[in-house]
């Protein structure tokens, strides 16, 4: 903790260790990547007037969701291909969310199978889709997060379209990686990233894999191209809930009007995010969408957060702001990367420490507290 005592810290430790490919894929957005400068800028323009005098405060950060007690109010989000952070990285946050008693999200497009991420998160495993065109598919995904026991289900919605990555394709991102001159020189650059990489083997989009019946790599990009995405409609989406057998949250929420849809239509949840900045440049910042989704939501459905998280005041911010829960994804990258397995359980602990000190600078006690607490824009 007195290394790195800020996730700032772990981050530029982790980008001396991530060949340019893997840091450039963890960080872009899209296009002039303005949004992602905008979630950061309207999360530390909200600010808080303290209280004191209150005593030996005692803060308690459990929280339930969906029937289930957690240990802290935050979780971890999907991020496609993690292991190209560093290698084992879905293994390593998946045994971490089970010790810590924190969600852990599984990516659609992750680069471990269920089934081993499965036998490290317990009944703390959560699974995102990207929901293939083909309906078969589709079930055959569902029917196998079942039987490895994810209990949440989450419906990414805001791909209607591709997005245009600039900086991947500068950096000669490929998906799953190819073996070029390019990326052989970032492995001799970086040797620990490349003899566990070794060990592992290059990831692959190994859940894609199992249901696209092709080995290939080109093959398999054919149907992340062609058979994955696309715009959603209600139908579609109340099949997959009528068929899931638990909850069910709808991600990349950030208009009233689908808010109040999702209530209507019987979601468990949405997630209040602009996909961290990484599909539409042109979206408002998340953080300046949850208050007023949250007003139309009215405590009908849990409201979750996500994008631009970096801290545990963060988490506090999202909180006051009306979200019943946190989501981060990069910032668990950064640990993993810089510290291995370590990196993992360092995260929780530096935001799990932020939230406290910061309630006690606050002069709250639980998280019912924070979210009657006043806001202000700086």
């Amino acid at each position: 903790m007195n290394r790195y005592p800020a996730i700032e810290d772990l981050r530029k430790r982790a980008f001396r260790r991530m060949p340019f490919v893997a840091k450039e894929y963890l960080e872009q957005g899209t296009d002039d990547e303005t949004i992602i400068d905008l979630n950061r800028k309207n999360l530390d323009a909200i600010r808080f007037k303290p209280q004191f005098l209150k005593g030996d405060l005692q803060p308690d950060l459990k929280t339930s969701l969906f029937g289930k007690s957690y240990d802290v109010p935050f979780g971890i989000a999907p991020v496609g291909l993690t292991s190209l952070m560093w290698p084992n990285t879905e293994i390593f946050l998946a045994q971490m969310a089970k010790d810590r008693n924190i969600p852990y999200c599984l990516s659609t497009v992750a680069a471990e199978t269920m089934e081993n991420v499965s036998q490290r998160v317990g009944s703390n495993g959560w699974f995102q889709l990207y929901t293939p065109r083909d309906q078969s598919h589709t079930y055959e995904m569902l029917d196998q997060a079942k039987q490895n026991g994810f209990k949440v289900l989450v419906i990414t919605v805001d791909i209607p379209y591709p997005s245009r990555r600039q900086r991947s394709k500068r950096a000669g991102f490929s998906s799953p990686p190819k073996i070029t001159p390019n990326l052989i020189w970032q492995g001799i650059m970086n040797p620990v990233w490349s003899l566990k990489t070794v060990m592992r083997e290059i990831p692959r989009l190994r859940i894609i894999e199992s249901h696209s019946k092709f080995k290939k790599g080109a093959n398999v990009n054919e149907f992340m191209s062609n058979r994955i995405g696309g715009n959603l409609d209600w139908e579609y989406i109340n099949d997959l809930k009528k068929y899931w057998d638990g909850p069910v949250l709808l991600k990349g929420i950030l208009h009233p009007k689908d808010a109040h849809l999702a209530v209507e239509n019987g979601m468990d949840g949405i997630v209040v995010s602009n996909h961290g900045g990484r599909q539409f440049d042109g979206s408002v910042s998340a953080i300046n969408a949850l208050p007023e989704i949250v007003q139309v939501v009215d405590g009908k459905i849990n409201v979750l957060f996500d994008s631009g998280i970096r801290s545990g005041l963060d988490i506090i911010r999202a909180l006051a702001l009306g979200a019943d829960f946190v989501l981060l994804g990069r910032t668990f990258c950064y640990g993993t990367a810089a510290l291995g397995q370590t990196g993992a359980y360092h995260v929780f602990q530096i935001l799990k420490e932020e939230i406290e000190g910061n309630m006690k600078q606050l002069g709250v006690e639980t998280l019912e507290q924070i979210r009657e607490l006043e806001t202000f824009k700086a």
